[in-house]
């Protein structure tokens, strides 16, 4: 039906006179004022002559302060018409019609509804008025509330068209499926042209796939549920017996499951420069132009203590590679100027445990994506453990075991202690450039100290270009 139902109309009381002739005034206006937030007597001439506020906050409000004053004159300008007609024509009982007002009061305005109801021949009006706060702001908050759900479906139909949009254009083949049924839900052009239909979606994915790959393919479905790192798989697609490589990851929306994933050709060189890198026994990392991780082999997340490549990606490599505010800069630097770097010492901090000394080597290159770095990190034997290699070698121990019968084991510890020490004095030598007063720091000796121990070991010469530095 076109037409809308009418309101059912209000019933008054059958037999007013019966049930309320005799009722003395003041029970006739109390039960006005608690049935009201505020009642008005207002005279012929639109005087408000009495008035009972039944509203503690119309009260504190400072509604009292109407009294004696013309009613339009306690009401906005906007709402002065309204109590003309108000008073012009009121209701002869309660099916008269509410309007809206807007009330003056010391603390500023206040929206009410009114109902006037004609006393009688020449004893005014009777105005019953509500306040509308609550409602109004109820109202207010209902707006708000609908605008909110407007703009967030205005900013989701945005990341929709924006999402479609990418999804289309992607050169890389790429499905979304249902995890628990795994059926097609999306399929981008691209990968409709590498599995040759134009039907994919609602399809089985395993229906796609070589039959005797298809144990392959739920496995690594499988496996995608259970972990965030699962290894890509090697399927044929049907009819082609073309050889591809899926990759993918699971996520969630709406207390769903889905399943992301991606196709790539197995014969490219990417793909086997992908696999050869994360073979490689030294750890290996890829960064963009700001030296920000983006990707890194299973040897660098070993050494640096991580599990997974999500926990490093787009962390800065001087997280993880030198001593802070030291090598990094070195490192960019040299990138910046010469675009590669060569067996640069360095130290890597892993997430647990001591540094490891490593040496470097790095090449940053400009592809039409922006700049790409290349690192390659190798663990590095440091003056300490070089020494202790050579003592510890079969060469040192037979020239210390050739002493024994000639010399007394006194004497064999003698010299086992003079050798360690010449080689440590040499080694804080070498460490402080042949700078005595370092190296005297470096061993805890003073300079005196070291001078004498110089000439005891022969290491003693004049500072003329060759021999150390004071």
């Amino acid at each position: 039906m076109d037409a809308q139902t009418p309101s059912p109309e209000p019933v008054p009381f059958r037999a007013p006179d019966g049930s309320f002739g005799g009722m003395p005034s003041h029970l006739v206006a109390s039960v006005i004022a608690a049935a009201s937030d505020v009642a008005l007597v207002v005279d012929e001439a639109g005087v408000i002559r009495d008035m009972a506020i039944g509203s503690p906050e119309l009260a504190e409000d400072g509604a009292a302060e109407w009294l004696g004053r013309r009613w339009e004159e306690t009401v906005l300008p906007d709402s002065r018409h309204k109590v003309a007609e108000l008073l012009a024509d009121p209701a002869p009982g309660p099916a008269g019609p509410w309007r809206q007002l807007n009330q003056k009061t010391a603390r500023g305005e206040i929206p009410m509804r009114f109902l006037a109801v004609s006393a009688g021949p020449g004893r005014g009006t009777i105005a019953v008025g509500r306040d509308d706060r609550a409602a109004a702001a109820l109202q207010q908050r209902l707006i708000q509330a609908q605008q909110a759900i407007e703009r967030e479906r205005l900013r989701a139909r945005q990341t929709e068209s924006r999402y479609r949009l990418l999804f289309g254009l992607s050169r890389e083949p790429v499905l979304v499926l249902d995890a628990s049924a795994r059926t097609i839900l999306e399929a981008n052009p691209a990968a409709e042209r590498l599995l040759g239909r134009s039907d994919l979606v609602g399809r089985q994915i395993a229906s796609l796939v070589e039959p005797g790959d298809r144990e392959t393919l739920l496995g690594f479905l499988g496996a995608l549920g259970a972990t965030d790192d699962a290894p890509p798989a090697r399927v044929r697609i049907a009819g082609s017996n073309a050889e591809v490589r899926i990759s993918g990851t699971l996520f969630r929306q709406g207390g769903t499951a889905y399943l992301l994933l991606r196709f790539g050709d197995v014969g490219s060189s990417e793909a086997d420069l992908e696999t050869v890198l994360e073979r490689v026994p030294d750890p290996f990392v890829v960064t963009d132009g700001a030296l920000r991780i983006v990707d890194a082999n299973g040897a660098f997340l070993e050494l640096v203590g991580h599990a997974r490549r999500e926990d490093v990606a787009g962390l800065p490599l001087a997280r993880f590679v030198g001593r802070p505010g030291i090598d990094a800069n070195v490192l960019a630097s040299q990138l910046a100027e010469h675009g590669a770097v060569r067996n640069l010492a360095t130290i890597v901090r892993p997430r647990f445990g001591e540094p490891v000394d490593v040496e470097i080597s790095a090449v940053l290159v400009d592809e039409h994506r922006g700049k790409v770095g290349g690192f390659t990190l190798r663990p590095r034997i440091t003056d300490r453990a070089r020494i202790t290699a050579e003592m510890a070698s079969p060469r040192s121990v037979e020239e210390l075991t050739e002493l024994v019968g000639r010399m007394t084991l006194k004497d064999i510890v003698r010299e086992s202690t003079d050798l360690i020490e010449r080689l440590c004095i040499e080694a804080a030598l070498k460490c402080a450039d042949n700078n005595r007063a370092s190296a005297a720091e470096i061993l805890g000796l003073s300079r005196q100290g070291l001078y004498l121990k110089l000439h005891r070991h022969g290491l003693a010469r004049d500072p003329d270009g060759e021999g150390p530095k004071s």
